[in-house]
């Protein structure tokens, strides 16, 4: 009888390496989508919980030259003061349902404090050829503006050009417009008075939680059947040794031969039957050639 004794060959040691990093391939990837639905649940209870909570006064969240705390995004804050509508700044590339378009950032002139970048929302146009000067007007006079809070942009694309940029980052427009500006910045909920031509108010942000925990449960499926096809392969290697599974028929194998009838000469009437000439103690007779009948 066969024993495992194949499984230290070169070939199968090799292969059990291959499966013991699948393996652990595997079980890595699907740690990482399952600490990523973690993650994911953790920011959706704090924006559930900041929707949820009582406006609060913006000077008690943000502060000029501080990042927004990762708990504080998605705060409802309120703040008065009067636009700066001259200093107002296009986001470009902002796209919504497949139409192009603008968001408009105009700085809040607090009272006796500094400015506060506000979205006012999305207009409709093209992504780049909007300018200030031809999107709607804020309220003029004294404003009191509700909103929700926002972490800056950070990289390249927060460059300020002509009054426009891609993406908003408090230190890169405040820089540009030459005004003292909390950090962060607020995406419109309400504004009082309200303006004579609104904009679309910010989308709020997607509280479901996503493919991880599918993903997750897919790549520890995947580790599991790559380990369960090891053991698969190595015993089926292992019965075909010790004879537990039929061997296929050989090339070439065919049944015991049969009797071969051997044609009689011109002078015989009836043919001689003899074994198969292949053994040579079994040799075909002669022909009968006396001639009689």
């Amino acid at each position: 009888m066969r024993s495992w004794r194949f499984l230290l060959s070169r070939r199968w040691i090799v292969f059990f390496l291959v499966v013991v990093l699948l393996a652990y391939a595997t079980w890595w990837l699907g740690r990482w989508q399952f600490h990523r639905l973690h993650d994911r649940r953790h920011d959706n209870a704090v924006v559930e919980r900041n929707e949820a909570a009582t406006a609060t006064p913006v000077g008690d969240v943000l502060a000029p030259g501080r990042d927004v705390d990762d708990d504080d995004e998605w705060r409802v804050v309120t703040a008065t003061g009067s636009y700066l509508t001259d200093e107002t700044v296009i986001v470009r590339y902002r796209t919504r349902e497949g139409s192009s378009g603008v968001d408009v950032v105009v700085p809040l002139q607090t009272d006796g404090g500094p400015a506060l970048l506000v979205d006012r929302g999305w207009l409709a146009t093209s992504n780049s050829g909007a300018t200030p000067d031809d999107v709607p007007a804020p309220p003029s006079g004294t404003v009191t503006v509700t909103g929700w809070v926002r972490v800056d942009a950070s990289g390249g694309s927060t460059k300020v050009t002509d009054r426009s940029t891609r993406a908003i980052s408090s230190a890169a427009i405040g820089a540009a417009i030459g005004t003292e500006v909390y950090g962060g910045f607020v995406d419109l909920r309400s504004e009082d008075p309200p303006a004579g031509t609104p904009l679309a108010k910010a989308e709020l942000p997607d509280l479901g939680e996503g493919p991880h925990f599918f993903y997750g449960l897919q790549w520890w499926f995947f580790g599991v059947l790559a380990v369960f096809g090891f053991f698969y392969l190595a015993y089926d290697e292992w019965r075909i040794g010790t004879g537990r599974k039929p061997p296929r028929a050989q090339a070439g194998s065919h049944g015991p031969q049969t009797a071969r009838s051997i044609p009689p000469s011109t002078g015989s009437m009836t043919p001689e039957t003899n074994d198969d000439a292949g053994e040579s103690r079994n040799a075909a007779a002669r022909p009968n050639s006396s001639g009689s009948p």
